[in-house]
């Protein structure tokens, strides 16, 4: 039991150390369990500078999260949690400059449709946009299918609104000066700036890479100059964002979408390049894996018989009256699908005939996850993403790693961006299932290494990826990982243990689903049990009790 802490004076959010909050926070969407000290929930951006400022003085860590939806383990830690979900300010969209200003806790959902309202829309759609934040979106770097077209969220972000080590404030704005009289920003400046900058090198490890939450941006740092890029994916470890403003960009005047069959992998992987060529702004990979157990599961999918993947593609126009453009766009890409050794293929049009195309993609994962109940859906394996002309080989890869390891899996997501998702489905009732876990993990990160991918597209590092680091990077990008990290948080109480790895620190540690886990409270479980369940992450963990 850990000694009893109070809150800094003058804090007005919540501030909880019982043990029924602590383990309400000891959980988030990925596979990790980790007790917090304490759990905070600042009202406004002045309790969050209090906290980080109480912190910094105690020497205390501070896990800042929003809706706890991470897959990697960022938002959960032995620290204070600080829950930014309520911090919920939502401009109006700014017609004329195309953007909005958003509090950190803003669903993106949400921010969605106040863009929508006005005829414009924000592109970066990761699938859990009903409930993600902006904040956390930001931390990592969030994409999802539309960044295929779009790009992810780093090039979106106009401004932070930033909550440095020491408490102090200040908004870091995309093309003006870095923040005066920030300390951290000033050694940033003076002792690591010339470093990235030297001979605008940057980062060589992921050459050729298309998405890449993984480590932090120095590469693209080192092109723009501009510390919005270095912090957008910095997962809370360099400033906790209080509020950002992102760019919008006109909706599309009509979409359509396409759904096509190959019996060939390679063939599959080369229409999905050839739909990145075309403009296509989605483009969904969905492997044997994924259309063997979908059709165990009771959602079978239209592909043709010993299909090996389907392609899920979409397409927009912008000037186009009645859906019409974007038909035809489809129907060419059906023509090229077909001329390229496609078997099967629907067109849709119109919003209810797309969604339900969509709909195989999204509604087969929950559909698996509930087919046996001896089968825990363990993801930790679940966001690489290597250059494109490697994508087939790394389907490959994993394929037979878990084949290896007695171990079926799901293998889905992003083929335009040569971005792949994978579910290993684990019998936690075998003895040896924690060994196999980790020996896929390991397997997979050298696989990742040996194709120059990168262990994670979208989701970041978290806990789970930040200990493997060093297989996929080089030691001295390593080493100016670090250095950007002493500069913004030298005493290392901003999410310790994301980015850069602690000493001895595990990327497997309690897994949640070890059933030789102690329990936790009745009522904890409870609630974090609604949360998986329903998938309700934009619930208040608190008002859950």
């Amino acid at each position: 039991m850990p000694q009893p802490i109070d809150p800094p004076g003058g804090f007005r959010g919540a501030f909880r150390t019982d043990d029924l909050a602590r383990a309400v926070y000891s959980e988030a969407a990925g596979i990790g369990r980790v007790q917090p000290l304490a759990v905070a929930v600042p009202s406004d951006a002045d309790d969050v500078a209090q906290i980080v400022k109480w912190a910094h003085d105690a020497g205390r860590p501070v896990i800042p999260r929003g809706s706890g939806s991470s897959m990697s383990g960022g938002a959960i830690g032995a620290g204070v949690v600080l829950d930014l979900s309520r911090l919920r300010e939502l401009d109006e969209p700014n017609v004329e400059g195309r953007s909005i200003r958003a509090e950190a806790g803003v669903l993106r959902g949400e921010l969605q449709r106040r863009a929508a309202s006005v005829g414009l829309r924000f592109p970066v759609d990761p699938s859990s946009g009903e409930f993600c934040t902006i904040g956390g979106m930001a931390a990592t770097n969030a994409a999802g299918p539309h960044s295929l077209r779009h790009g992810p969220m780093r090039p979106w972000v106009l401004a932070l609104d930033c909550v440095f080590d020491d408490g102090s404030q200040a908004t870091v704005r995309r093309g003006a000066a870095p923040p005066k009289n920030i300390e951290a920003v000033r050694r940033f400046t003076q002792n690591v700036h010339p470093r990235l900058i030297d001979g605008r090198a940057g980062a060589a490890s992921h050459d050729g890479v298309l998405k890449d939450s993984s480590g932090y941006a120095i590469a693209t740092y080192a092109q723009t100059l501009d510390l919005v890029d270095l912090l957008v994916g910095s997962e809370g470890t360099l400033v906790a964002f209080t509020a950002a403003e992102v760019a919008l960009t006109p909706s599309p005047a009509s979409t359509a979408s396409l759904f096509v069959s190959y019996r060939d992998l390679d063939l599959a992987v080369q229409a999905a390049v050839a739909a990145r060529e075309h403009g296509a702004s989605a483009c969904e990979l969905l492997d044997r894996t994924f259309l063997t157990i979908a059709a165990k599961a009771g959602r079978p999918l239209p592909v043709s018989a010993g299909a090996e993947a389907a392609l899920l593609v979409e397409v927009e126009t912008t000037a186009d009256v009645g859906g019409g453009g974007a038909k035809a766009e489809a129907d060419r890409l059906r023509v090229l699908f077909r001329s390229m050794g496609s078997d099967e293929s629907i067109v849709a049009i119109g919003a209810g005939h797309e969604a339900e195309l969509w709909s195989f993609r999204h509604a087969a994962s929950p559909a698996i996850a509930r087919m046996d109940p001896t089968l825990r859906s363990m993801q930790f394996i679940e966001d690489a993403a290597v250059p494109p002309s490697r994508l087939a080989a790394y389907v490959r890869g994993v394929r037979s790693i878990l084949e290896r390891n007695d171990t079926v899996g799901v293998i889905f997501g992003h083929a335009g961006d040569a971005h792949v998702h994978v579910n290993p489905l684990v019998d936690v009732s075998r003895s040896d299932w924690r060994e196999r876990v980790e020996r896929i993990l390991i397997d997979v990160t050298d696989l990742v290494a040996r194709l120059r991918g990168t262990t994670t597209g979208e989701h970041g590092d978290g806990r789970l990826r930040t200990p493997l680091l060093d297989r996929v990077w080089s030691g001295e990008e390593l080493d100016r990982f670090a250095a950007i990290k002493r500069a913004f948080d030298p005493t290392n109480i901003l999410n310790p243990g994301v980015k850069v790895p602690a000493a001895g620190q595990k990327a497997i540690d309690l897994v949640k689903y070890d059933p030789k886990l102690e329990s936790l409270p009745a009522g904890a479980r409870q609630a974090l049990d609604i949360v998986e369940r329903e998938r309700a992450y934009a619930r208040f963990r608190l008002d859950l009790l």
